[in-house]
């Protein structure tokens, strides 16, 4: 099969198109035929320094989080799916290739009706990581106030949407050039942040949620109702300094490191949003499997907006009617 594939870290020039075994399915995982993916801001991270994924060189060759596809086989004790389903999911690695296998319990359901494949797997990062934060750490209610600072990115354009959900009145920040994507998403009000600091307005938030991680709540703390919530996708020393807040709090999550199961139930719920009609995905670019590190470019420059999709090629026969 065909995969992206790097053996050491670097620039995107380490990740090359290459032909290497297709996977057979353990006892208790599903073997499934990719049709996209997506290049999720972490990964060119991953990709170009020791860390997360090895020190010495890659410890998984192939990226590649978010994915969609078909079930082609099942193991021996796998009862979840059967060959033939179409499904989406999430896994750290091995998305970036024409097949992968994965535990039948892993954060994998079936495929929206209304998507494409292309679609499906441009969901599960941003909304997997907006909704626990929102709903869990934040608490969300109906008739409050949220902020979303980080509006136009993956996390952002899925946080809008959830806290439209939840009847919340939504306030996002993002770029000049995101302002019109943000406010069709449902965002009440939008601030270009190149123009006004949220701030210094002088306006109070139920939930101040960080999406991209470059606030701080010291920064942030004015703006919160006196029993407010700073939410932050990245851990900050702000997070073990008890100072003096009142009932104001600032939480951080680890979303990705939730259990399977939770990350199952969020799935089928995020499903039926879509399905209804409640959510969508955000797509910025599309990308050819093989053109995979122009993607990782892309990304790199922080100026996506929602998700970057790869693409693997594949009959659209099942696909939405009307793509």
């Amino acid at each position: 099969m065909k995969a992206i594939v790097y053996e050491k870290f670097g620039s995107p020039e380490v990740l090359q198109l290459k032909e290497v075994d297709k996977p057979t399915p353990k006892d208790h995982e599903v073997l499934i035929r990719i049709y996209a993916g997506t290049v999720t801001i972490e990964e060119p991270g991953w990709r170009a320094s020791p860390g997360f994924n090895g020190f010495l060189k890659p410890r998984k060759p192939i990226l590649g989080e978010e994915f969609a596809g078909e079930i082609e086989a099942v193991g021996k004790d796998a009862k979840r799916f059967k060959a033939g389903d179409q499904v989406f999911g999430i896994d750290a690695f091995g998305a970036h290739a024409e097949y992968k296998c994965i535990a039948e319990d892993k954060a994998l359901v079936t495929k929206p009706s209304n998507m494409t494949y292309e679609e499906a797997a441009a969901v599960p990062n941003g909304a997997l990581t907006a909704l626990p934060f929102l709903r869990d750490k934040g608490n969300i209610r109906s008739g409050g106030k949220v902020l979303i600072y980080g509006a136009s990115g993956s996390v952002g354009t899925a946080a809008v949407q959830l806290a439209r959900y939840y009847e919340a009145g939504v306030t996002g920040v993002c770029s000049t050039a995101n302002v019109a994507m943000v406010k069709s998403l449902g965002a009440e009000k939008v601030i270009d942040y190149t123009e006004e600091d949220f701030t210094q307005n002088g306006e109070t938030y139920d939930i101040i949620f960080d999406t991209v991680g470059k606030m701080q709540f010291s920064c942030c703390k004015d703006s919160l109702k006196p029993d407010g919530v700073y939410l932050t996708t990245a851990p900050t020393l702000e997070l073990l300094q008890p100072a003096k807040r009142g009932g104001k709090r600032i939480k951080f999550m680890a979303a990705g490191l939730r259990s399977p199961s939770a990350k199952i139930e969020d799935l089928l719920f995020i499903k039926e949003l879509i399905e209804a009609g409640k959510l969508k995905a955000v797509i910025d670019r599309y990308y050819p499997l093989e053109q995979t590190a122009e993607a990782h470019r892309y990304v790199e420059t922080g100026r996506k907006k929602g998700n970057v999709v790869i693409t693997v090629e594949h009959n659209h026969e099942h696909d939405r009617i009307g793509r």
